[in-house]
């Protein structure tokens, strides 16, 4: 039986570079031979079934994005996470982490090769705005939506850390989670 997988691109569709279409990304993902491949929203999440390990998936994936799609290779980058880490990421959250969507920005700002103590250090949240957390593998940011224009989040993703990030809301998260628990 093949192992689920929550994929997430970093680098695709963001800010009108590196375009890559849905569709186009699933079916070249079932051409890499992955099943059940399914895209949410066009910022990079899928979930597939595979019988490769995670590491082998990266690299299938990486390697077809630079050849099938006209990218820039620095940016881009592939995060491979099985079911239980990724439920690990929503059971592991501050209390109250995204529970106030009207009240709060709330994002998972996902780790790649990068430890938690050298991306907290470009984190300089602004008392009253911002709040960040140290998760495993993840670190959970937190912006109050009336001041967000006012947010230290942008001071960060301005570092050369941030090429080891990738950001996903939470409402994203907990979607992704729903599709991944309806496969079952």
């Amino acid at each position: 039986m093949k192992t689920p997988y929550v994929i997430l691109l970093r680098g695709i569709n963001v800010g009108g570079k590196n375009k890559v279409t849905m569709s186009d990304l699933a079916n070249s993902l079932e051409e890499l031979g992955f099943d059940s491949v399914e895209t949410y929203i066009a910022s990079g999440n899928v979930i597939l079934d595979s019988d490769n390990a995670p590491e082998e998936i990266k690299s299938k994936i990486e390697i077809m994005l630079l050849e099938k799609f006209k990218l820039e290779d620095e940016l881009i980058k592939v995060l491979v996470l099985s079911k239980r880490q990724f439920q690990s990421v929503i059971q592991h959250k501050p209390a109250g982490f995204g529970d106030e969507p009207d009240k709060y920005h709330s994002d998972a700002i996902f780790l790649l090769d990068m430890e938690v103590s050298q991306a907290m250090r470009v984190f300089d949240p602004r008392e009253g705005v911002d709040k960040v957390w140290a998760g495993e593998g993840v670190i959970y940011s937190q912006r109050l939506s009336a001041l967000r224009t006012k947010s230290r989040l942008n001071k960060a993703i301005s570092t050369p850390e941030y090429k080891s990030m990738t950001i996903r809301s939470w409402n994203t998260i907990i979607k992704l989670m729903e599709i991944m628990n309806q496969r079952m």
